[in-house]
């Protein structure tokens, strides 16, 4: 696809979000993920999962950005659910 300024996008660095969301994700597995920090951790790597997933659904560079971001919302909301 291509983006705003004509060129095509094969791939991206992650954004602060995903970012965030990996180094909580780390910090909750190195953790007791029953403990505090785990908990402040894991509730962290979701709430960024859910604002990147949000923003690619929203204001993903093509396509596929705008599916990854609603798939990743649905699979959010089906572990909820489940």
């Amino acid at each position: 696809m291509i983006d705003t300024r004509g060129q095509i996008v094969v791939a991206q660095w992650p954004n602060v979000w995903l970012w965030i969301f990996a180094t909580a994700s780390v910090v909750e597995m190195i953790t007791n993920t029953a403990g505090p920090a785990g908990i402040a951790a894991h509730i962290v790597a979701t709430a960024c999962l859910v604002i990147w997933a949000g923003d690619e659904l929203l204001r993903g560079v093509n396509p596929w950005r705008h599916c990854l971001g609603a798939a990743v919302l649905i699979g959010l909301t089906m572990r909820v659910v489940v």
